[in-house]
């Protein structure tokens, strides 16, 4: 269920086995790509599984705005701070906890939402009773996983697939040209660029032109069935913490 979609008295009616929260960002994803491509991969992940599912899910409004100053340079770019964010994503999610809904699935787009949506999900499951986890799409398609980048094959191939209107199709072989091959400036395992136009002139990591339509169908389904074990997984979680030692 599209709790954006639904009458109260529709939610009522159900006993969800976990809500989904898609996270993403408002953020720049090179030439070829829309602005809001991480949270409209995290939403449509999100909705495939309610689809696919076998059993009640309830799929919250999409959380657009994340953690995303790193892009900061290109126009359009929208980002909140870490402590920000964190404190946002937790009241939102936990307001589900009033109707007796327990377990909590974040649906991440957004690589930089990653470590504060960890974070979030950890303090939930310490403090509430309730259980969370934070589930990142691009990081649950097996070997494909490897060659995310930004704005590059991946999210590209997803996006043909999806909402293929939203690519800007005329730029994606100049978006190539412009790219980095690899995500920062790196000293001794180190990374020393904060900001991604440190190392890449138009915002792309990877070659977008390697996302085609048909990676973006399996990527869909290999993200899709991850979450749906996940939440599978979490149903059975006994949201008790350990006691102390």
């Amino acid at each position: 269920m599209r709790l954006s979609e639904a009458a109260w008295p529709d939610a009522a009616d159900i006993d969800p086995d976990a809500v989904l929260v898609p996270v993403g960002s408002t953020e720049q994803h090179g030439p070829h790509a829309p602005l809001g491509t991480d949270h409209v991969t995290a939403e449509t992940v999100a909705n495939a599984a309610d689809d696919a599912y076998d059993g009640a899910l309830a799929v919250a409004p999409t959380i657009t705005v994340g953690v995303s100053e790193e892009h900061r340079q290109f126009p359009g770019t929208m980002y909140v701070s870490p402590d920000t964010f964190r404190d946002y994503v937790r009241d939102a999610a936990t307001s589900v906890l009033d109707h007796d809904w327990r377990t909590i699935v974040f649906v991440n787009g957004h690589g930089g939402n990653t470590d504060a949506l960890r974070e979030v999900a950890a303090d939930i499951t310490r403090h509430e009773d309730a259980y969370a986890a934070a589930y990142t799409w691009f990081d649950a398609v097996g070997d494909h996983s490897s060659d995310m980048g930004h704005a590059g094959p991946l999210e590209t191939a997803f996006l043909r697939h999806t909402h293929p209107g939203l690519v800007r199709e005329d730029r994606v072989a100049d978006a190539r040209d412009g790219a980095s091959d690899g995500w920062g400036d790196w000293t001794s395992y180190t990374n020393l660029a904060y900001d991604t136009a440190e190392f890449s002139e138009n915002g792309v990591v990877g070659d977008p032109t390697e996302g085609t339509k048909e990676r973006g169908e399996e990527l869909l389904s290999l993200a899709t069935d991850a979450l749906c074990r996940l939440v599978a997984e979490l149903d059975d979680r006994d949201t008790a913490r350990p006691p102390h030692k």
